[in-house]
């Protein structure tokens, strides 16, 4: 449904009030102006992304999932202030079955915006596990500073713990040699 829409909806409700109100039902028609609050709130909240984070808190990924389907074009159903949280859920609703696609949601979720700490701390975390997955380094070490300094609750201490000591680790390139095979192949 369009975002439009649902202040369309509220001036209808306002107006039916305002109606009742005249015709002596006062009481019906105040109920009437105080409902029409709902798509007004609805219009700054969108329902489908408070339903993939109910269903996102109760560890539900495939319900999620299926309502955040249900925004088909992000600019016209959503207010501009969720636009960074639809591409971060959906980052988290992919994190399971396909990390590699998660990273550039991320990013989008970060320059659309994120309005709590612990949410920018876990859009950078997954960042900086995409850029380790890749191989860059100093990119995953910068970016989990970052996390660590966004996670001020301390939430997410053990999965930064866990991606500094994966970066402490060494690195098995492409072209790694076996140790036990280096004099192979010095006298032919």
């Amino acid at each position: 449904m369009n975002k439009y829409i649902k202040f369309f909806i509220a001036a209808l409700m306002i107006a039916a009030g305002v109606y009742l109100m005249m015709n002596r039902n006062i009481g019906w028609g105040i109920v009437m102006v105080i409902l029409s609050a709902i798509p007004i709130l609805l219009f700054f909240k969108n329902e489908y992304i408070l339903l993939a984070f109910w269903f996102l808190r109760k560890q539900n990924m495939v319900k999620a999932s299926n309502w955040l389907n249900k925004i088909t074009n992000f600019e016209s159903q959503l207010h501009r202030s969720q636009y960074g949280y639809f591409h971060y859920l959906q980052g988290l609703c992919l994190a399971q079955d396909n990390p590699q696609k998660v990273e550039p949601l991320m990013k989008k979720a970060l320059d659309f915006g994120l309005n709590m700490k612990h949410d920018r701390a876990m859009a950078t975390l997954n960042i900086a596990a995409g850029a380790l997955q890749k191989g860059r380094r100093q990119e995953a070490a910068k970016l989990l500073e970052e996390a660590k300094r966004l996670d001020s609750a301390g939430m997410m201490t053990d999965q930064i713990k866990m991606m500094k000591d994966q970066l402490k680790m060494p690195s098995m390139q492409k072209h790694a040699h076996n140790p036990n095979m280096r004099q192979r192949g010095k006298f032919f």
